[in-house]
């Protein structure tokens, strides 16, 4: 691939070779959670694989298209795609505050692609937000027991004329 980048001077040589390790290391994974290669027959078998899902993974240099191995129980995840990862933490916090300074989801868009990323849809989005609403329902519904010594005001001054 490094040849290849310099005979053409290809710049997404980095995201190929990215893909191409992650698939392999999907590939690694599998086979020792199954217990067999694919199309193997053995005894120690302890599942079956069964074919693929797509998956788009964000990441630093930019989206790349994966093909997640599946099996049929459904009890195999990739490691290397664990939910909640650090960097997709970070991208659903930039979202979230986002929305909360009412930030349009076109605007949101236009910033996760400014990030390298290929976009968010609206229901992503929302689904990211529904987190934030379910962390401040969680605070608004604290007990409110013990001693509180201060108590914080807010108020806005409105100017306005009389009659």
């Amino acid at each position: 691939m490094l040849r290849k980048a310099q005979m053409e001077h290809d710049t997404d040589f980095l995201r190929q070779s990215i893909r191409t390790m992650s698939q392999a290391l999907m590939e690694l994974e599998v086979e020792e959670h199954v217990g067999a290669s694919r199309h193997e027959r053995t005894a120690e078998r302890k599942g079956w694989r069964n074919g693929y899902r797509d998956r788009s993974w964000d990441t630093r240099v930019g989206t790349i298209d994966l093909k997640v191995p599946r099996t049929r129980e459904g009890s195999y995840f990739p490691s290397l795609l664990e939910p909640r990862r650090k960097a997709e933490r970070a991208l659903s916090a930039v979202v979230q505050e986002a929305y909360v300074r009412g930030v349009s989801t076109r605007k949101v868009d236009e910033l996760v692609q400014t990030l390298g990323m290929s976009g968010i849809s609206k229901s992503q989005v929302s689904r990211l937000c529904e987190e934030l609403d379910a962390e401040v329902e969680r605070f608004r519904q604290r007990p409110l027991t013990g001693c509180y010594p201060y108590v914080w005001l807010d108020a806005t001054y409105v100017k306005s004329r009389q009659d």
